[in-house]
C-alpha cells in the first residue's frame, strides 16, 4: 500500500512531504494473511499544519484518547485459517499485543471487543460479517461502511478470500450508563446470505 502525506514548505505552500509505503505495517507470522497497518495518527488537540513528520512510530496505543484518531487498515484472512492445525492462538495473541497495544488487550477469546471510540469502517475488498453483542450478524461487501459507536462486536471473515478494511478510530468518552455490565454472549455461528 502506498501512503502520500502532504504538508507545507518553508514558504507555507502545500507540498507532498512523503510518498511511499506505510512504515508501520506488519504481516503476522502466526496467522498468514493477517496484515495490520497504521498509516496515520493524531493526538487530542493536535493542530494541523505539521510538516508531515510520521507520527506512527511514537504511537504507544492503538486506542486514541478522546479527541485523538488512529487510521488503521487490516487484512483478515479467511476464518478457516484459525482452525488450521498449524494455527497457534498463543503466538497470535502475542503478535496482536505487540502490534496493537491498547486494543489487543480488549479482544476476548471469541474475537468480540468494545472500545471507547467511534469507528468509521470501510470495506475496501471482499466480504465480512459484523457480529454484534446480541448475536445479530450483518454481511458487508466492498464499498459498504460501518459507523461503530463503541459497541461490542467482532469481525468474521467467512468467505474463502482475504478481506481488507480501513478504519478511522476517534477517541471518545464512554457512556457507562448504556452498558450495565459486560457478559458472555453467544456468537452467530451461521449466517444465511
Amino acid at each position: 500500500m502506498r501512503r502520500v502525506v502532504t504538508g507545507h514548505d518553508e514558504s507555507g505552500r502545500s507540498v507532498v512531504v512523503s510518498d511511499g509505503s506505510i512504515p508501520r505495517s506488519r504481516e503476522f507470522t502466526s496467522l498468514p494473511g493477517w496484515v495490520s497497518r497504521l498509516p496515520w495518527a493524531t493526538e487530542p488537540g493536535e493542530r494541523i499544519g505539521r510538516a508531515g513528520e510520521d507520527p506512527t512510530s511514537e504511537v504507544t496505543s492503538l486506542l486514541p484518547a478522546p479527541g485523538g484518531t488512529r487510521f488503521i487498515i487490516l487484512t483478515f484472512p479467511p476464518e478457516a485459517a484459525m482452525t488450521d492445525p498449524a494455527f497457534d492462538p498463543v503466538a497470535f495473541d502475542r503478535e496482536q499485543r505487540a502490534d496493537s497495544p491498547g486494543l489487543a488487550e480488549l479482544i476476548e477469546p471469541d474475537g468480540m471487543h468494545a472500545t471507547p471510540t467511534v469507528d468509521y469502517g470501510i470495506v475496501l475488498q471482499g466480504e465480512i460479517v459484523l457480529e454484534l453483542d446480541d448475536g445479530h450478524c450483518t454481511l458487508l461487501s466492498a464499498g459498504d461502511i460501518v459507523v461503530q459507536n463503541g459497541t461490542r462486536h467482532a469481525w468474521r471473515n467467512r468467505s474463502g478470500r482475504p478481506v481488507t478494511m480501513a478504519f478511522v478510530l476517534v477517541g471518545a468518552e464512554r457512556d457507562l450508563s448504556l452498558i450495565p455490565h459486560l457478559r458472555a454472549h453467544e456468537t452467530c455461528a451461521d449466517l444465511v446470505c
